[in-house]
């Protein structure tokens, strides 16, 4: 039997653009890494190795007290997301399924099939196809609105807001791909609602709920525009703090922090791999 060779050019054409992918999302981390080092104040000009930046991020209170309201403001915005997207997901699932298998209580509708109701979808959907800009002014209104005064509140609702689809979507694409047999047995042997949806339910959506929580870390954290209409004057977050230094000129301190923030998310990414392996292995 004859094997089939594959054509070189293809093969050829892959690993280009591969290559150029790699070279396109690297290469700028790889010059920030080595401008961190740079006795120079400007990050276009090298003038020599030195350590004095890392010395001077480490003496810079300030930046890492905005780091720190950034990773708190994540956690918290990102925890909150899970649980409200979590429930939101599942409930809308469990209505689906309802009216999908099942007609109204008082029979009135008998032998109708309705078709599943889409608007909790196109609400979840909504803050994220929002312009950003549109929606930090629109928080921005509702807090004035309200009174609330501006910092670390204002900041973990408004965070949470847009972080909720990131863990809506994914924990309803995979509920809507379990065996929904499985919480009617746990109902049928006697478990409530509660108990089925903590020891049969969460188990099985876990995965989908710590993606959507990492996600919305990661976009908790990065976030810019939406941060600047709805932070007070004594809370600073990083990237807002980062963006307002622009002004002035960004000094290889900069580069410095996001260095060690890089070789922290690398190592985590490591590590994650490694206890994968020995998962797996064992």
């Amino acid at each position: 039997m004859k094997k089939t060779r594959r054509p070189m050019g293809g093969n050829t054409a892959q690993k280009a653009y591969i290559s150029l992918v790699i070279a396109v999302m690297y290469i700028p981390i790889l010059i920030m890494i080595v401008y961190s080092f740079n006795r120079s104040r400007l990050s276009s000009v090298w003038d020599g190795f030195t350590l004095n930046w890392y010395r001077e991020l480490f003496r810079d209170r300030s930046l890492f007290s905005a780091l720190k309201n950034s990773v708190v403001l994540a956690l918290l915005s990102s925890f909150a997301a899970a649980v409200i997207g979590t429930l939101g997901a599942a409930g809308t699932v469990r209505k689906e399924t309802r009216l999908k298998n099942g007609r109204f209580s008082n029979g009135r509708f008998s032998g109708v099939r309705l078709r599943p109701p889409a608007v909790m979808e196109y609400l979840a959907i909504l803050p994220v196809m929002t312009p950003e800009i549109i929606l930090g002014m629109v928080l921005l209104a509702f807090f004035s609105f309200l009174g609330l005064p501006f910092g670390m509140t204002t900041l973990v609702i408004a965070h949470t807001s847009f972080c909720i689809p990131y863990v809506y979507l994914l924990v309803k694409a995979r509920l809507s791909g379990l065996d929904k047999g499985c919480m009617e047995a746990a109902r049928d042997l006697g478990a409530t609602e509660t108990r089925a949806f903590l020891d049969i339910l969460l188990p099985m959506v876990l995965p989908a709920v710590v993606s959507g929580m990492l996600l919305s870390f990661a976009m908790s954290f990065d976030d810019v525009i939406i941060s600047v209409f709805v932070t007070g004057v004594n809370t600073n977050t990083l990237p807002v703090k980062i963006y307002s230094q622009i002004k002035t000129g960004v000094t290889p301190k900069i580069n410095a922090l996001c260095t060690l923030l890089f070789g922290f998310t690398l190592l985590l990414c490591l590590l994650s791999a490694w206890l994968s392996r020995a998962r797996d292995g064992a």
